[in-house]
């Protein structure tokens, strides 16, 4: 039976034990049908991975034990995903998804053909939560509160930004892809209007990229998008040198 692999909020210490985060208990007792003494596997972005045990369980009050560090904690890197709020269904998948891809963050932002007005934050920190359990991440990418577009520009720090564009004559992504961990803009379903994207221009960071002669929706665009930087300057170029 597979071994349960949870992510914690606490520091892990070797012999120093800390309780299971809500749900996780009865995840581990009910779903997976675990006992003490049986082996999970603990993360917390911070600490690396560690091997541990469950030192008691009942309902869904569990308590783990850090016994050996299996793997150190890397340093923080991966593309930046900057995705227009779309609804529900759509942002969720794209979270999951760009959590399985390696994004660093990700920040919902509020474009003028944005449906939704807010998103969810705390829904979405926890499927980012549970994907990176699933994929075998170290960390949990950073999940921000949705902003307008112009703000979180106004206040950018300068990372090449590579905004996915509909508009003829863009530069084809691969060739945009340059520095490693870019970060990657994504419209919403329409796309980005006309001025917006003149806007974008105008930006020294920004290059306006085409994802090819096809219209894709949005959430196509952002794991797409992500793969391509990854196999291009990511982790996915590099992982055959480890």
């Amino acid at each position: 039976m597979s071994i349960p692999r949870l992510f914690t909020e606490h520091d892990l210490r070797e012999g120093q034990g800390i309780p299971a985060a809500p749900g996780q208990g009865r995840y581990l007792g009910s779903v997976m049908r675990k006992a003490a003494g049986d082996e999970v596997t603990l993360f917390n972005g911070r600490d690396g991975e560690w091997r541990a045990r469950i030192a008691g369980i009942r309902k869904d009050d569990a308590t783990l034990v850090p016994e050996a560090m299996l793997r150190p904690q890397p340093p923080a890197a991966g593309p930046v995903l900057l995705v227009a709020a779309l609804k529900r269904e759509a942002m969720e998948w794209v979270v999951e998804k760009a959590t399985e891809l390696g994004a660093r963050a990700i920040r919902p932002v509020l474009t003028a053909r944005s449906v939704p007005d807010r998103v969810n934050r705390a829904r979405l920190t926890l499927i980012a939560r549970e994907a990176a359990e699933q994929c075998e991440r170290l960390d949990v990418p950073e999940l921000a509160e949705a902003q307008p577009l112009h703000a979180v520009l106004d206040l950018w720090d300068g990372t090449p930004l590579i905004v996915a564009a509909e508009r003829r004559g863009a530069t084809p992504l691969a060739a945009c892809v340059t520095a490693p961990d870019p970060a990657v803009l994504v419209g919403p379903e329409g796309g980005f209007t006309g001025p917006e994207l003149d806007a974008l221009a105008t930006r020294p960071f920004v290059a306006v990229a085409s994802l090819g002669p096809r219209i894709l929706r949005a959430e196509t665009a952002a794991v797409s998008a992500l793969a391509v930087v990854q196999a291009i300057r990511g982790d996915w170029a590099h992982h055959g040198d480890e």
